[in-house]
């Protein structure tokens, strides 16, 4: 019995990066696929084998996945400056590491597609979502992971795929939460509208954890899960948590739901004269005005004997010592 081969895309990012330091761990053979223009700087000083090429090379897809046990496809769009964008980098990738481990490996141990809960959509107070809600994605990047998984689902009576939805994630070397947390150190919380909008949050620890019991138990096979924390929140419990960390209380403002609209609407505009897409644009605004966005994990802690280990505020605390470690905050 050799190491264990496993391929991970977007393994340079924030979640990817962190499950090739948990494969390594467990002693797998690392492989990544990444883009000429990606930064390398989480993968450097690793034993990780990097492939210079895009998921479209569909050759250079089957020569690394001809021998894999294991496949981790973490990569995706979640912004894009035209809709197509979001298909293209969801959707079209995924046929293509599917086909080519048809192809050359249809008895790979295991296809662990990381999905989205923006694919099921948001929620009400007091009502999260679990495995057996209907779909209804509201923007375009939901679609197009709610896309990805259609076609996950088309290929599982000849592939072992299991596909896993993560709400939103946090932790060190991530930058999307991170601005919440450095706009509360200069003085501000920003809280959208007025009414409570709670929230599913998972640390990355956690989620990459529950990713690898997903990809390693037998009778996960052709299934789905959330992987979240256990623990549901909303914005006025984190900055209770962040006045706690940080010592210190920030003035909070409610932005009311159209003047959200209004600042993404603006933020989409200027971005017509930019390269990149706008970080905040109309749809991320349709994402935050939401009550809730929050998953009941019950399927994954019996099926997958998942637990997570990190309570929110432990987590936020440990977050921000490695943002001031690394001279983020």
């Amino acid at each position: 019995m050799g190491k264990n081969i496993s391929v991970v895309t977007g393994g340079t990012g924030f979640v990817g990066s962190h499950m090739v330091d948990l494969l390594l761990a467990k002693g797998h053979e690392v492989r990544c696929v990444v883009r000429k223009s990606s930064n390398l700087k989480w993968l450097e000083n690793k034993n990780v084998k990097i492939f210079n090429f895009g998921l479209s090379d569909r050759e250079g897809l089957k020569e690394i996945i001809k021998d894999a046990d294991f496949i981790y496809h973490i990569a995706g769009v979640v912004k894009s400056k035209s809709k197509d964008g979001y298909f293209k980098g969801n959707v079209e990738p995924t046929r293509n590491i599917l086909d080519a481990c048809l192809q050359v490996n249809p008895n790979i141990k295991r296809i662990l597609i990381v999905s989205s809960m923006t694919a099921c959509g948001p929620t009400k107070i007091d009502k999260p979502v679990n495995e057996n809600t209907p779909e209804n994605p509201i923007t375009t990047y939901g679609e197009s992971k709610f896309m990805q998984e259609q076609l996950a689902k088309s290929y599982m009576d000849k592939l072992p795929i299991t596909i896993v939805r993560p709400p939103a994630v946090y932790g060190p070397r991530d930058t999307e939460i991170y601005l919440v947390f450095k706009t509360y150190k200069q003085g501000l919380m920003t809280l959208v509208g007025f009414n409570k909008k709670e929230l599913s949050l998972v640390h990355v620890s956690d989620l990459v954890n529950g990713i690898y019991l997903a990809s390693t138990n037998e009778n996960s096979k052709g299934k789905t899960y959330f992987i979240s924390s256990d623990e549901i929140t909303d914005w006025t419990e984190v900055s209770k948590i962040l006045e706690d960390v940080f010592k210190k209380k920030a003035i909070k403002i409610n932005i009311p739901h159209p003047v959200v609209y209004l600042i993404a609407a603006i933020a989409q505009f200027f971005s017509i004269f930019s390269k990149k897409p706008a970080t905040f644009n109309l749809e991320k605004a349709r994402d935050f005005v939401q009550e809730a966005w929050t998953c009941d994990i019950s399927k994954a802690v019996k099926e997958l004997n998942f637990h997570p280990e990190m309570s929110t505020e432990e987590g936020i605390r440990q977050t921000i010592d490695w943002y001031k470690s690394e001279k983020w905050l």
